[in-house]
């Protein structure tokens, strides 16, 4: 196999362009290629407005030794590809299933793969099957009626299932373990493209989909799912787990479970600290989400650009790093072009927001979290759970703020620390927000260095995308849950102190994102295969 990188292609080329191209790179005939594979598209946008694509290619052709003695180009290389081997296991004869907490994407492909091994296994989740929690989300955007247990962190698919759908990772994958998480993706609904996208996203309206393909692909292997089952406690007995209680009385027996709760589990994080499971805290960061007219940030990210150059290329994103006076970090995260501001609740009486896209992310409007970083000394205590605690405080104030709705502001009343007159929406820019939403001082929220730290944060951003720090520019707030705010410790072999018991996922603190956490739920998976072998 050869590999071609970088080939460089214009924007809104075809697939024969590109066989046009490796003729002309690999100096032969398209009777001479076997096959090729499009491995990565990134956009090189350096020096806008000329764009265009970088592509890295693999070739398969006839005359491998003949072609790279004719080519000598350090753009040319050969390459061996190794496929993602899921460790081998031979099932034994009555085990107890693996039980697996939570059904986010960190569970799901934990359940797909030992399934797959014909490993028994049991998925219970203690919010709702995809479908109908979409109604319920649906509704408690509507109305503002909140169901703790199915809400945008609740549920089948977790608090991915209502996000833009990202799937980039910046985890290092020398196990082939992202291109496999990936290709199965694909084979549960999503769009080809993100086996080679640079960005690759899916969006809410398609993982919905994904999610049910993905849980019904796991009943047919023989694996158990089960919806409104909560697990409230663990049985351990000498240093090992012997099994579960659900829902406070049913006992299922099992040495085996994964903890693949999300980071939003506070109650089961509880649960885990009077049990002594080891767990310490971590840091993260809080902050606000900032929108703007997608367009502002097309033209910034493409430059000027023909209608049609815009639409192949679609809605921009951006990511943004500063480091304020203060030492904290300032940046971007979880940027959703084309995108909406959703009530991301699932506590009564506090309120969080995160972002949110559909597939064709057309929505006209830019939105990202602004956020900035704090760490274990800003909880004011020691305690493993003292991060939780931060977070419930500033979301016990941000659903005060806005009496139970999404308080926003305009970035130069929140500059000026005063709430913004009476004006109509449309005078500032099309609010696209999923839920309830008021005008209110969200100054209140943050202590005033981070404040000031965030504003700073905003200065900078400005001077790199023209307009950024504009007054009209719209505040959400609070984002509050960026990642977890606790790490529940385990070994080299993925497991905590207490024998059988697998802490995983984004939750547990070893993931950040829908595509690293899928990630960590295969290499989960393939511990357990290992350890029962």
């Amino acid at each position: 196999m050869l590999r071609i990188n970088p080939c460089k292609m214009a924007v809104g080329y075809t697939p024969q362009d590109v066989e046009k191209k490796i003729c002309k790179v690999l100096k032969c005939n398209m009777s001479e290629i076997l096959s090729w594979e499009l491995v990565k598209e990134s956009l090189d946008a350096r020096k806008k407005p000329d764009i265009f694509y970088s592509l890295i290619l693999d070739v398969a052709v006839r005359e491998e030794k003949k072609i790279l003695a004719k080519v000598r180009s350090k753009d040319v290389i050969k390459i061996e590809k190794t496929p993602y081997q899921f460790p081998e296991h031979f099932p034994k004869k009555e085990e107890l299933p693996v039980v697996i907490v939570g059904a986010g994407p960190a569970g799901l492909v934990c359940a797909y793969y030992l399934a797959k091994s014909k490993i028994p296994v049991m998925l219970l989740e203690r919010g709702r099957c995809v479908e109908q929690r979409q109604k319920d989300v649906d509704a408690f955007w509507k109305t503002g009626e909140l169901d703790t247990d199915s809400n945008v962190q609740f549920g089948e698919g977790g608090a991915g299932a209502f996000s833009d759908g990202k799937l980039n990772t910046l985890i290092k994958d020398k196990n082939g373990r992202c291109h496999e998480i990936l290709s199965l993706f694909v084979k549960m609904g999503a769009p080809e493209d993100i086996l080679y996208k640079q960005k690759p996203h899916v969006g809410t309206d398609l993982l919905i989909g994904m999610v049910k393909n993905l849980r019904n692909a796991i009943r047919e292997m023989g694996g158990e799912v089960r919806f409104e089952s909560q697990v409230t406690d663990l049985i351990i007995r000498d240093g090992a787990l012997c099994g579960v209680v659900i829902n406070g009385s049913e006992k299922i027996a099992c040495s085996n479970v994964v903890l693949a709760i999300g980071h939003s589990a506070r109650d089961t994080f509880e649960m885990l600290y009077q049990k002594q499971i080891p767990m310490e805290a971590k840091a993260f960061a809080v902050g606000l989400r900032v929108m703007h007219p997608q367009k502002k940030i097309d033209e910034s990210q493409y430059g000027k650009q023909t209608d049609a150059i815009y639409e192949k290329l679609g809605s921009a994103s951006y990511k943004l790093t500063a480091r304020a006076g203060s030492g904290r970090g300032v940046y971007s995260f979880c940027m959703c072009p084309g995108g909406y501001v959703v009530n991301a609740s699932s506590e009564e009486n506090r309120l969080c927001i995160n972002g949110m896209s559909y597939h064709d992310r057309a929505s006209g409007v830019a939105n990202s979290a602004v956020i900035v970083s704090v760490s274990p000394e800003d909880y004011g205590s020691a305690h493993p759970l003292a991060g939780v605690a931060f977070q419930r405080n500033l979301e016990e104030k941000a659903f005060r703020l806005g009496n139970g709705k999404i308080p926003i502001q305009t970035l130069g009343a929140f500059a000026a620390d005063e709430v913004d007159p009476e004006r109509p929406d449309g005078a500032l820019l099309p609010i696209r927000i999923k839920g309830q939403y008021t005008f209110a001082n969200l100054r209140s929220l943050l202590t005033e260095e981070m404040n000031e730290s965030f504003l700073e944060g905003m200065t900078v951003f400005g001077q790199k995308i023209k307009g950024f720090d504009g007054p009209d520019t719209l505040l959400a707030g609070i984002e509050a849950r960026t990642s977890s705010p606790v790490r529940i410790v385990r070994d080299e072999n993925g497991m905590s102190q207490v024998k059988g018991l697998y802490p995983c996922g984004e939750g547990a603190g070893y993931a950040g994102g829908i595509t690293s956490a899928a990630m960590d739920g295969l290499y989960i998976a393939e511990r357990i295969a290992l350890a029962l072998l």
